[in-house]
């Protein structure tokens, strides 16, 4: 199926100051020849002297682009971090295209991912509820039906891909809501559920899968809003959480992220999502009937990956 496949979805590339990953994932890139690739970077860090080599070896990479491709840059000046950076980067890629497929330096696609991601953009291109598709699975396995995705309340952001007008209506860089949202306890309404004992006439309060899914978020989103995380996709899913957003989770994992280890921001420490195996997505895609959130595949990623 992928000798038959075109790429006409414009792809957004982060790239930074690791030459080597960068390079694996370019050469993925180049099997699909998008005809536009837009590519951020941000600037060398100023107490990081060798910055300088590596940033100038990260961009030289692009240079190399050998197919008709019109390749625009947004190439920062100064350092922003990884949080201002994305955002900012972002920002500036979607006044250019409609939709995109993004990938960081260090997440590793399967060819499959950029068909799987173009089609279902255009699939769900006018349903407001969809508001991200991702090229990550971390249930291992674990599946309930034969669909080749499901809906999740999670972004997953190694690998997606998603519009502008979500980008451009709901994304918030600086969480303007969480005061809101944090004073009236909304996070209880999102993430806990109510248990009405109507003889009784008493409420319990419990929260999901036995874990402190509320208690995860708000510092989560307390630390962000308050600027203790240098980040950008936190924000994204908050964003998504006020508007009930669903997002497109693949049952095999498309996209592998081998940038753990020290010369990471966020994933320093090797863990059991580091260098997950990709596997082949099978084509005609086979879509759920419903639109219902997988509460059992997401409860499952919150035990894993979002533990107090």
């Amino acid at each position: 199926m992928m000798r038959e496949f075109a790429l006409r979805t414009p792809v957004v590339f982060m790239v930074f100051n690791r030459p080597h990953s960068t390079q694996q994932v370019f050469n993925e890139i180049r099997k699909v020849r998008p005809r536009q690739l837009l590519v951020i970077a941000d600037a060398p860090r100023t107490n990081r002297p060798d910055d300088v080599e590596k940033c100038a070896a990260t961009r030289a990479i692009i240079e190399r682009v050998d197919w008709d491709c019109e390749v625009l840059k947004n190439y920062a000046d100064i350092n922003l971090g990884c949080g201002k950076r994305v955002a900012s980067g972002l920002d500036w890629a979607f006044t250019i295209v409609e939709e995109a497929i993004i990938l960081e330096d260090d997440c590793l696609p399967h060819l499959t991912f950029f068909q799987f991601c173009q089609e279902l953009l255009e699939r769900y291109r006018d349903d407001g509820r969809v508001m991200s598709i991702s090229g990550d699975n971390f249930q291992y396995g674990r599946r309930r039906t034969d669909n080749s995705y499901y809906f999740s309340r999670f972004t997953q952001i190694w690998g997606w891909a998603t519009w502008r007008k979500v980008w451009q209506k709901y994304y918030d860089f600086y969480m303007k809501l969480w005061p809101e949202v944090r004073d009236n306890h909304w996070l209880f309404d999102v993430f806990a559920s109510i248990q009405v004992d109507f003889l009784e006439k008493k409420a319990q309060c419990t929260v999901n899968g036995g874990q402190s899914a509320v208690q995860y978020w708000y510092r989560a989103f307390e630390d962000t809003y308050n600027g203790k995380i240098d980040t950008w996709d936190y924000q994204l899913f908050f964003s998504c959480l006020l508007q009930s957003g669903l997002h497109i989770l693949p049952n095999v994992n498309l996209v592998s992220n081998i940038g753990f280890g020290s010369e990471a921001t966020h994933t320093r420490c090797v863990n059991h999502f580091a260098n997950v195996p990709v596997m082949n997505m099978d084509f005609p895609l086979k879509h759920p009937s419903c639109m219902i959130r997988d509460v059992w595949a997401d409860e499952y990623l919150q035990m894993l990956n979002f533990k107090s």
